[in-house]
């Protein structure tokens, strides 16, 4: 079983590339598991509503941090550790990396209190391997508000954040994944589709993932 992580502003591609890996699983005959945060359970699905919601109270940022830790200890202790002990493949859309960026990053948190309770809520528990699919701020904005007007759907609470934000937000990912190279895949998220899937199969078979 392996631990994949996909991480990346909203808007980089991480559900395409995450649908075409399912595919070349099934391809394979390898059970998945395919889930998200925040979210991933009941709970956590509850807490999702509560953190990305526009309207009603919007959580301070200490607040909104323990929200997402909350959603994540439930996450992990309910289904991807059982789901690991079972000898299913995970594939996560954000997980712990997101932290550090969205809130040590972005909300400006003492990255040491955020990498902590990362520690505590996962107890441990750490991606065999974390995607980032690096989009610049401008593009990641296009993208968003492409969708908006194809689906109708309005940004929700974290989209809506000002772009010098998500910059920080892109800036800690790039730095997490500087100093922890051997456990980052960075992609250009710019490329199309398919060939950030002939990237991605390329760099699982070079790490023995995935041949």
């Amino acid at each position: 079983m392996k631990f994949l992580v996909f991480e990346g502003l909203d808007g980089s591609g991480k559900s395409s590339l995450m649908a075409a890996l399912e595919q070349e699983l099934q391809k394979h005959q390898i059970d998945f598991h395919r889930t998200r945060e925040p979210g991933g359970t009941p709970l956590g699905d509850e807490i999702r509503n509560m953190i990305l919601r526009t309207e009603g109270p919007s959580p301070l940022a200490r607040a909104e941090l323990l929200l997402y830790e909350a959603s994540r200890a439930q996450h992990v202790d309910q289904v991807i550790r059982p789901k690991l002990q079972a000898g299913t493949w995970v594939l996560c859309d954000r997980f712990s990396a997101s932290s550090v960026a969205f809130q040590s990053g972005g909300r400006e948190i003492s990255e040491k209190d955020v990498v902590m309770l990362n520690e505590f809520a996962t107890g441990g528990l750490k991606a065999d391997l974390t995607i980032l699919l690096d989009l610049p701020v401008e593009e990641s904005r296009r993208r968003r508000q492409g969708r908006g007007a194809a689906n109708g759907e309005s940004e929700d609470r974290i989209e809506s954040e000002a772009d010098t934000f998500h910059e920080k937000v892109r800036q800690s990912f790039l730095a997490q994944a500087r100093a922890d190279e051997k456990s980052w895949l960075v992609l250009d998220a710019k490329k199309t589709p398919q060939e950030l899937f002939v990237l991605l199969l390329t760099a699982l078979a070079e790490k023995n993932i995935l041949r």
